[in-house]
């Protein structure tokens, strides 16, 4: 753990930083994403909780949990963004565990999302089997898991790094979540480098492995000839959400990989950070509802207005 010292020279570094190049202005951007998604993603949970039809199909169980993981990701990015736009100080364990709940909430998110990937699988590879292999209450067993497994790593070492404090009212004037972790890491570097290389590197084989699996089993069945074919329009949706949802993880990843080092200017640091975490990692959440919650209605209407026309 560094010294109180240390934590002070650099947010102060990254405090000047952010006011030479006005970078507080980013709160507009993250503001009006998260505004138009809390719109958006409590109506479409109310419709799917509010539904028994909903509630029992697992695809729909999975939507909801990877909606919800986004609003809470959204509420607390929000209220973090805010207080470090107003310098409010900020107690060390509270900017801990936002960052801990930060984490918990996108590898939340990405396992759900690599879990669509095995239902979709699932369900075409085995049909007969499929209610059976995932009924609605084992999916809400592994969801309930899915949440505990993707906070048992952050939690722990929020609990690790506490025991080791020497001052446990320290406060500090700006939290951010590469901060918090890079000075975590530096007596952990290669447990939290670990952490995440080996859940990325788990969630992209299991879904490169489905999909490919997923072509061989499916391509003769004349379902990847149309362009604007269901499978062709899920595939392309759920590539889209993955590539919004990875691409800042692994820009955070390394991020965190290089934070030790001194030979990167510290005004290039804050922009790529500010960049990623006010407008890259805000982006997957405002298309998700939209991709995921709103496919289905737009596809039928889709399917209605090709009928109208061709009729």
């Amino acid at each position: 753990m560094a010294s109180p010292t240390e934590i002070s020279n650099l947010t102060q570094q990254w405090m000047d930083s952010l006011e030479r190049w006005h970078l507080d202005f980013f709160l507009i951007p993250t503001t009006v994403i998260t505004l138009a998604t809390m719109i958006v993603n409590p109506v479409l949970l109310a419709c799917i909780f509010l539904s028994r039809a909903l509630r029992q199909e697992t695809r729909y169980l999975l939507v909801a949990n990877t909606l919800t993981a986004d609003l809470v990701f959204l509420i607390i990015n929000l209220i973090t963004v805010i207080c470090n736009t107003l310098r409010v100080p900020i107690p060390w364990l509270a900017c801990e565990l936002v960052t801990a709940s930060t984490v918990t909430t996108h590898t939340c998110t990405i396992l759900t999302i690599t879990f669509m990937v095995v239902d979709t699988f699932a369900a075409v590879r085995w049909p007969l089997h499929y209610h059976s292999i995932l009924p609605p209450t084992r999916t809400q067993c592994i969801l309930l898991g899915v949440w505990v497994v993707a906070a048992l790593y952050p939690f722990s070492l929020v609990i690790m790094m506490e025991m080791d404090k020497k001052n446990p009212h320290e406060e500090v004037p700006l939290c951010l979540a590469l901060l918090s972790l890079g000075f975590i890491q530096a007596k952990n570097i290669m447990l939290v480098n670990i952490y995440f290389f080996v859940a990325a590197f788990t969630c992209t084989l299991l879904i490169f492995y489905c999909y490919i699996r997923l072509y061989m089993v499916t391509r003769t069945q004349g379902i990847w000839q149309n362009p604007l074919s269901r499978a062709r329009v899920t595939l392309r949706a759920h590539g889209l959400l993955l590539l919004l949802y990875f691409a800042p993880g692994i820009v955070f990843t390394v991020e965190l990989s290089v934070f030790q080092k001194t030979d990167i200017n510290e005004d290039v640091r804050v922009w790529i950070s500010t960049v990623n975490m006010c407008f890259f990692m805000m982006l997957p959440r405002a298309f998700a509802p939209y991709l995921y919650g709103l496919r289905s209605f737009i596809w039928k209407l889709l399917f209605k207005v090709n009928v109208t026309f061709r009729a």
